[in-house]
């Protein structure tokens, strides 16, 4: 579909124009106008300013929600700081390093979990690891279950450690999907 837009040249002289710009023969113009639709452009820029809006409104609940919710902490608004129009997906950026490097430290807390006896030091190891990383980025729920399942480390206690490192994965997973959807947006 062509559309076209009248504009004046002289007093009481128009010219049609198509989209791109380019003037339209007085023959070609004549013989489609009738054909065409007269679009409002005001209607499409003030309806994307309100699909714009929308979106800005939906992000930050998004947002608020992840920090009122206790998943994330005031790190990660400390990362988003960092963010500027340099490096505009920053803060995306560390929490897909972040990423991957949780699901190495997950396989390597797994097998730790595994072997018997348990190597409370090395799963402490790890712990501490994940626990670092994911403090990093402002995860709260995470690092705080990672903190309770490294006292379990101390403790020596294998069943407080699987017990809790069940909910460290819950936590992660929960957190993760949360962010994705909100870098989605």
């Amino acid at each position: 579909m062509i559309i076209l837009f009248n504009i004046s040249l002289t007093k009481g002289n128009s010219r049609a124009i198509n989209r791109k710009g380019m003037a339209i023969d007085d023959h070609e113009h004549n013989s489609t106008r009738t054909k065409l639709p007269i679009i409002d452009v005001s209607y499409f820029t003030e309806k994307a300013r309100m699909d714009m809006n929308r979106l800005q409104q939906e992000v930050a609940c998004m947002r608020s929600s992840l920090f009122d919710q206790g998943y994330l902490d005031e790190q990660f608004i400390q990362l988003e700081e960092l963010q500027d129009d340099a490096n505009p997906n920053f803060v995306q950026e560390i929490v897909t390093l972040f990423y991957t490097d949780s699901a190495r430290l997950i396989q390597n807390i797994e097998q730790a979990l595994r072997s018997k006896p348990i190597g409370f030091s090395k799963l402490d190891d790890y712990m501490h690891q994940f626990k670092g990383s994911s403090s990093s980025i402002g995860a709260k729920k995470v690092t705080n279950q990672c903190a309770l399942l490294r006292e379990y480390c101390s403790a020596e206690n294998g069943e407080g450690c699987i017990s809790t490192f069940l909910q460290v994965k819950q936590e992660y997973a929960i957190l993760r999907r949360k962010l994705e959807a909100y870098f989605e947006v």
